[in-house]
């Protein structure tokens, strides 16, 4: 009923959700992945996927195959993690879950680097904020915010992320600068509304050696920090986002910080990943990389940074 290799093709397709990558992590072509799942299908007398001309998704019948895949494949990347660490040579596919906003902008040019010096890893990344099952979904690593829940996963501080409070110059013109933590409850806000909650996440704040939770009066709500720092710099009020969403626009002159004392406590950014004795070769170079680079964004310049 199938070979080992017609499973290990069928669940990296299935992982990747393309016969094309597939292709490339097993060195063939795509229609080599697509005649062996066909050979498979047959053989197990179900259909494993949903074909189009863009994409292909697993059917039920294939997902409950691909459940029980999981550990061959995972045993299959041991193997060939192991084979690699032999030779010294960090290779394979590097699944990576990065947060949207600090993702592009931190770490994708540190992957850069890390796949210029191993050239034998390849990338697989996905960006966004929601919480992704790394064990579930077939992450190597990712890079979080806080620290992990999960006792399942290790994670290594990497970076720390600092909220600032920021407004556009024509908005403080008009409405006037606030000096103290008091003075916002007269200015409006651009907001972040919680994709779990769906409720305006709280600015922090600290004031008398203590951390505090402020709901600000909110002129407008999003999803997107991004384009919150937009509506910011168009002077639609004040705004609360990490240093790296607001830093092209503070170096532009478009934002200008407020109240830089009150700035809470830094939130340290880990890269984490499943817990194993050990640790393949492409992602122990993945993580030894990040560590490395010693960012530390959040530590801006000339203002205390609450720790």
């Amino acid at each position: 009923m199938g070979n080992v290799q017609q499973y290990l093709i069928f669940a990296s397709a299935a992982q990747l959700r393309s016969f094309a990558q597939a292709a490339r992590a097993h060195g063939v072509t795509p229609s080599t992945v697509a005649k062996s799942v066909q050979r498979l299908e047959r053989e197990l007398g179900v259909r494993l996927f949903h074909r189009t001309t863009r994409q292909v998704s697993l059917t039920p019948e294939g997902e409950a195959v691909f459940a029980n895949c999981r550990r061959l494949l995972a045993e299959f990347e041991r193997l060939q993690d192991t084979a690699a660490d032999a030779r010294g040579a960090p290779r394979g596919l590097l699944r990576v879950s990065l947060p949207l906003a600090y993702g592009r902008e931190v770490i994708l040019p540190l992957l850069a680097d890390l796949v210029v010096r191993h050239p034998l890893i390849e990338l697989d990344v996905q960006f966004g904020d929601q919480y992704v099952d790394l064990v579930r979904d077939g992450y190597d690593a990712a890079v979080r915010v806080g620290v992990p829940q999960d006792a399942n996963l290790v994670g290594r501080r990497i970076d720390c992320q600092q909220l600032l409070l920021c407004a556009s110059p024509s908005y403080l013109e008009a409405a006037g600068t606030p000096r103290s933590v008091a003075d916002l409850a007269a200015h409006r806000a651009v907001v972040f509304r919680m994709p779990t909650s769906g409720r305006d996440r709280p600015w922090l704040l600290r004031q008398a050696r203590r951390e505090i939770e402020i709901q600000p009066q909110a002129t407008m709500r999003c999803n997107d920090g991004e384009a919150m720092v937009r509506a910011a710099c168009a002077g639609l009020g004040l705004v609360q986002v990490p240093h790296y969403m607001a830093a092209a626009a503070l170096d532009a002159g478009a934002l200008v910080e407020v109240l830089p004392r009150q700035r809470p406590t830094p939130t340290d950014i880990l890269v984490v990943y499943p817990s194993a004795r050990q640790l393949a070769p492409r992602v122990r170079a993945l993580v030894d990389a990040l560590v490395a680079a010693q960012l530390d964004h959040g530590k801006a310049k000339g203002v205390p940074s609450g720790r």
